[in-house]
């Protein structure tokens, strides 16, 4: 898709009794399965971690991103696919 038909929109997260999560100005999934997400958003990366994370919805033309599940912890991270790439090496050389 052609990131200039994207529309921008602000980034907002909103977490419901840590079951819902709705995440608004994503750019991009970069990676999940269900105990891990790691998204792009116009704000920085986002990593959350959980059990039975599932995505109820994705609106890639908005941005908008519904996660169902059990949240155990959301952390904003600066340059996410680094320490990903340098946690995939260090696990592979340990």
């Amino acid at each position: 898709m052609d990131k200039d038909n994207i529309i921008t929109s602000n980034h907002s997260v909103t977490i419901n009794e840590r079951k819902n999560i709705s995440i608004t100005g994503v750019k991009k999934i970069e990676s999940f399965d269900n105990e891990e997400f790691l998204l792009e958003t116009n704000m920085g990366y986002i990593l959350i971690k959980g059990s039975e994370l599932e995505i109820m919805k994705l609106d890639t033309y908005q941005g908008n991103v519904i996660i169902k599940g059990i949240v155990n912890s959301f952390t904003y991270m600066e340059n996410a696919k680094k320490e990903k790439e340098d946690s995939l090496f260090t696990k592979l050389f340990k």
